[in-house]
């Protein structure tokens, strides 16, 4: 049977891995123990058994590591592999908000900021407002936001956290919260997002849209993390 053959390949500890592919299921292995070999054997294990690749959604860490699988898969069961949903979190978020970009209020061409169209924007903002630029340095104000994003919470939710206010108090930058909610104004006016609003917008759109949750759930049958452990709040609550 050409199933086990592919199996065959892997030693004992990664083929029950790869073999089992129902339920949850968590892998723990040490560096250089064959991870990635794993759960490329796995997917290819998934498409032979019929699985449609379509309805599988890896997601890595480096979009590198993506390409290199996907073209290992591809050898090992054809071409039909790339019809895979593999990539980082960002770039395969990008790939669904694109799709959905109406409901959030965007178009479906929108820009994504890089750091420093970031910074550039940070930088304008606090011109604007007459603050001082040493205290409200760009890569500063910008760690904050990307806090605060990371964490789900909106320019509304920073400024109504006690915590957060006595933080930025006590750093004698009080005004951050401010910044964040011109910053998150000027990216929806020019249907732009930054990276980390890749996931914010991914949480949004699947906590406030249960007809889109629904249909992601319905596509994706089989979702695989590489790396799960350096997951981060937003990213795990996509999963």
């Amino acid at each position: 049977q050409y199933m086990s053959e592919l199996l065959l390949q892997l030693n004992e500890a990664q083929r029950e891995a790869a073999a089992c592919t129902e339920g949850p299921v968590m892998i723990i292995a040490g560096a250089g123990s064959g991870k990635t070999r794993t759960l490329t054997y796995r997917i290819a294990h998934l498409m032979e058994l019929g699985v449609d690749p379509f309805h599988i959604l890896a997601l890595t860490f480096t979009n590198k590591a993506a390409n290199e699988m996907k073209e290992r898969i591809i050898k090992l069961v054809g071409g039909e592999a790339r019809n895979l949903w593999m990539g980082t979190f960002h770039s395969v978020f990008a790939r669904v908000l694109r799709a959905e970009a109406t409901k959030l209020g965007y178009t479906s061409s929108f820009t994504i900021y890089d750091t420093d169209d970031s910074k550039a924007a940070i930088k304008q903002i606090v011109k604007q407002l007459n603050l001082d630029p040493k205290a409200y340095k760009p890569s500063y104000v910008m760690g904050r936001i990307s806090m605060a994003k990371s964490n789900l919470l909106s320019p509304k939710d920073y400024m109504e956290n006690p915590e957060i206010y006595q933080t930025d108090q006590d750093a004698k930058r009080p005004a951050i919260g401010q910044i964040y909610a011109m910053y998150d104004q000027r990216l929806h006016n020019s249907n732009s997002m930054d990276f980390d609003d890749l996931l914010f917008n991914m949480n949004v759109l699947l906590r406030d849209f249960p007809d889109v949750l629904l249909k992601y759930q319905q596509r994706f049958h089989y979702i695989m993390v590489d790396e799960y452990q350096d997951t981060n709040y937003a990213q795990y609550l996509i999963v």
